[in-house]
């Protein structure tokens, strides 16, 4: 196997550059979410998935608050070298804030109307007491 340093381009959205987040097993698409060189390396070097929070300005390692934690088992990234794709083991088994396994929970009907696909996990104003 050729070991290559990681360069990710950091450039090209003010610092930040998109991961999407993937069940490993399944394939299904968890959620999208930033990371600034802090977040990219701090996934690096703990194997647990961490963001940037472009509301809080702030890292963020998922599932700190609720506990559904992302232990990531691959990353891969793009041909630019400016979008990782995290292949994660979701603990919890929510992984939107919502409460819901999935953030693509809504899907677009042929009529243009929105469906809730499945239920939440958990209760969000529970688990996120302020």
């Amino acid at each position: 196997m050729v070991m290559l340093m990681i360069g990710l381009d950091f450039n090209k959205i003010g610092g930040l550059v998109p991961a999407i987040v993937q069940e490993y097993k399944t394939g299904e698409v968890l959620m999208l979410a930033f990371m600034n060189q802090e977040a990219w390396e701090t996934t690096l070097s703990t194997g647990k998935a961490t963001f940037y929070s472009r509301t809080r300005n702030e890292l963020w390692i998922k599932g700190k608050t609720s506990g559904n934690m992302q232990i990531v088992k691959e990353v891969r990234i793009d041909c630019d070298d400016d979008t990782v794709l995290l292949k994660v083991e979701q603990v919890g088994g929510a992984a939107c804030h919502t409460g819901h396994k999935s953030c693509f929970y809504k899907r677009v009907e042929e009529d243009g109307s929105i469906k809730i696909i499945g239920k939440p996990l958990f209760d969000p104003e529970e688990v996120y007491k302020k």
